[in-house]
């Protein structure tokens, strides 16, 4: 008994050491320097490429390629100073590269984005939603956040310091996808250029992460969030065959019901917990800025981790999505009748795979959970999880400081990435690979996004160029 008591004892001692000792680090900070540009004409410039409907269809019959070529055409009057000192090419898959010639020859920095939007249902709008209106503050069309604001923000910092007389000590990229919103093939055709060139960049900086509050347990702080790594995605079919009939006299399983009980196993039975690299830099640098509690939770992972765990199974959300590879089911189809069983059933999923999964691994899993022969398996949309970026060199650290220093108060973390991006195919050349939309977001702003009502402060168009600014003057 004594021993038992000892031994409880030390582990209370080690938990509140522990704990007590997990405060935030001493990270240095470089002197902050001021910015100056035209934050009118960057409002302007959005505003215009708003009024382009950019928008890409899986099936291109639907696009207006008009539109596009407006929106690029509009270029050299929003930019004129771009388009008269950097080299344009442009490759299939509505890609620009934009070439900054630099002072040196090392590695060059690589700024992404991407110009064409998802389609609109107006009728569910409060105003027209490719006429950039202002209203309550805020610019609203849709691009605004996804992502015309980060191609705004990439052209109009390089319009201004090119104003001011700037040569980046090394050659700049900026890198612009028409289809990213449908896999298209812009990004990869810059990619394979970069490969034939023997171009291994020092950063690449695309869409992801932003500025939120509220976000992690305990923290009240904004955290700016900097995807270094992307989930994997998986859509898998279940689909059950069988020789239909009437419903009058069924069978005891019929393909509905059969697909219903392996919907539920796979439910029960979540994908195992995997702290990741991504996942537990974010939980080291926020943790240390919760409250007492969480603090202890994280800071003593090895022996409360299960409650992250537990608490992911039961609730969802972000922290789970987080922490293991999540299935959402999506799609259901059956008979076209009432009174018919139908002779093929399916149900779709959607997977996020976690960096410690795979697309072979995940199909393994859910085979062994519903362990029913009767189900085939296939998969549609796939990619495997992107690799995981370094937080060691200048590249992270030149992202990290012009995070807190455009933001004041914020605290910048890694994170991973749950959704993907056209960085992904940046992997094979770099491992300097970072994800931050350059934006501040309240929940509001971010279910928009795809949504109806897309719209961003005009405060936070006018950041995101300082953002991109304080970036580019670092290579």
């Amino acid at each position: 008994m004594l021993i038992l008591c000892f031994i409880l004892c030390v582990f209370v001692f080690v938990v509140l050491v522990r704990t007590i000792a997990f405060k935030p680090k001493d990270v240095k900070q470089e002197n902050v320097k001021d910015v100056s540009f035209d934050e009118e004409a960057a409002v302007h410039t959005l505003s215009e490429l708003i009024k382009c409907k950019t928008v890409s269809y899986y099936d291109s019959s639907l696009e207006d390629n008009a539109e596009f070529d407006k929106l690029i055409g509009l270029l050299p009057t929003l930019y004129p100073n771009v388009m008269k000192t950097l080299t344009l090419t442009r490759f299939p898959g509505r890609a620009l590269l934009f070439h900054w010639k630099g002072k040196g020859d090392g590695d060059p920095a690589v700024f992404m984005a991407h110009y064409d939007v998802v389609p609109v249902n107006e009728d569910l709008w409060d105003v027209p939603a490719f006429e950039a209106v202002i209203k309550d503050g805020a610019m609203w069309g849709r691009g605004t956040l996804d992502t015309k604001n980060t191609f705004n923000g990439v052209m109009s910092a390089g319009e201004n310091l090119l104003k001011q007389g700037f040569v980046p000590e090394n050659d700049i990229y900026f890198a612009f996808s028409g289809g990213e919103e449908i896999n298209g093939e812009g990004a990869i055709n810059i990619v394979n250029y970069f490969k034939e060139k023997g171009i291994s960049p020092s950063i690449v900086l695309d869409e992801g992460g932003a500025v939120v509050e509220g976000i992690f347990p305990g923290v009240t702080q904004p955290c700016g969030l900097i995807g270094i790594a992307e989930k994997g995605m998986l859509t898998l079919s279940f689909d059950v065959k069988s020789d239909g009939g009437h419903a009058s006299a069924p069978a005891p399983h019929t393909p509905v019901g059969i697909l219903s009980a392996a919907c539920c196993k796979v439910e029960n039975h979540p994908f195992k917990c995997h702290y990741t690299k991504p996942v537990r830099e974010m939980f080291d640098i926020l943790g240390r800025r919760s409250t007492f509690l969480y603090r202890m939770i994280f800071a003593n992972l090895w022996c409360f981790g299960w409650v992250l765990d537990v608490l992911g199974r039961k609730n969802g959300g972000e922290i789970n999505a987080l922490i293991r590879t999540t299935v959402a089911f999506t799609q259901m189809k059956g008979s076209n009748a009432p009174n018919v069983v139908p002779p093929e059933a399916s149900i779709v999923a959607n997977l996020r795979l976690s960096p410690d999964d795979s697309i072979a691994s995940a199909i393994d899993y859910i085979k062994n959970t519903i362990k029913d022969d009767r189900i085939t398996l296939s998969k549609q949309d796939n990619m495997e999880p992107s690799g995981i970026s370094r937080t060691d060199c200048k590249g992270w650290e030149s992202v990290r400081n012009a995070v807190e220093q455009t933001w004041t108060g914020c605290v910048a973390a890694p994170y991973l990435m749950v959704q993907c991006s056209d960085s992904r195919h940046y992997g094979c050349i770099s491992d300097k690979i970072y994800k931050f939309s350059a934006a501040d977001m309240t929940k509001e702003e971010i279910h928009s996004i795809h949504g109806n009502n897309e719209r961003i402060r005009i405060p936070t168009i006018k950041k995101c160029v300082e953002f991109y600014i304080r970036v580019m003057r670092e290579f």
